[in-house]
């Protein structure tokens, strides 16, 4: 089944996303019909796991929203499951070398081209063996985005961007700010700049380049520089600017829980 956020990908087409952190089915469909192009189910930061991430990607199917689905980390066996329940785009943080890099390819790819396990016949993937051409067609549908967000990531990323099989490159600015000695300040200037020089540098490569920012400004920016998958906000922060500017109206302060409350913030 041909990756339609690959094809927009390869023309150059703009995709403008939103960050699913809510790790909630119900939610998620609620966003996939807002009509961003795609949404991006998150399993590094966000309580997700290969049930909850299916579970998500069932909830969407019935919309034009393109499911990516992050990964915790680069384990392939982690890739070969999301894989296997259907996800054809994925984006896997804290990449830093061309080698990784490689690594990530080869995970994603069955045998010759790559190391993927071959179970096809009871994978969501291929309809449990329906969709008979799977095999061959799943190496050419995959779309493997990595994320660069670290100094060491910018220093290598046209070594990154080479890699045949990266088809994309993710700036992940809270990560870089902190790599950057900027720790939750990635609107500083020289955070900025390392951004849009990166974002110059992955589109000349031939690769698109992406990002994600709640500043509608900053994302329109990003697109002008060349960034072609940008997200534009999250859906819990959404959720929370909604629900405590509604409290506000009525004269009400946001609260936190408290230590009685068997609640913890960390």
């Amino acid at each position: 089944m041909a990756n339609p956020f690959k094809t927009a990908l390869s023309r150059g087409d703009k995709q403008i996303g939103l960050w699913l952190s809510l790790a909630n089915a119900y939610s998620a469909e609620i966003c996939a019909t807002a009509g961003f192009q795609w949404v991006l189910i998150d399993g590094e930061h966000a309580p997700n796991d290969v049930r909850s991430t299916l579970a998500q990607l069932q909830a969407i199917a019935p919309y034009p929203s393109h499911p990516v689905a992050r990964t915790v980390d680069g384990n392939p066996a982690m890739i070969k499951q999301l894989l296997d329940i259907g996800v054809q785009t994925l984006l896997v943080p804290m990449v830093d070398t061309a080698e990784q890099a490689i690594a990530l390819a080869a995970a994603t790819r069955y045998p010759p081209q790559g190391t993927r396990g071959v179970g096809a016949a009871a994978a969501r993937a291929s309809r449990w063996g329906g969709h008979t051409d799977y095999l061959e067609t799943a190496n050419d549908d995959v779309c493997l985005l990595v994320q660069a967000e670290s100094r060491a990531a910018l220093e290598n990323l046209e070594a990154i961007c080479a890699v045949d099989g990266v088809h994309g490159v993710f700036i992940g600015p809270a990560d870089l700010a902190a790599s950057m000695g900027h720790r939750g300040h990635p609107e500083h200037p020289e955070v900025q700049q390392a951004i849009e020089r990166a974002i110059r540098t992955i589109v000349a490569s031939g690769k698109a380049a992406g990002t994600l920012t709640g500043d509608a400004r900053l994302a329109r920016h990003y697109l002008e520089l060349g960034a072609s998958f940008v997200a534009v906000g999250l859906d819990l922060t959404l959720l929370a600017r909604a629900t405590r500017g509604l409290a506000n109206d009525f004269g009400l302060g946001a609260v936190s829980a408290s230590p009685a409350s068997g609640a913890s913030p960390y």
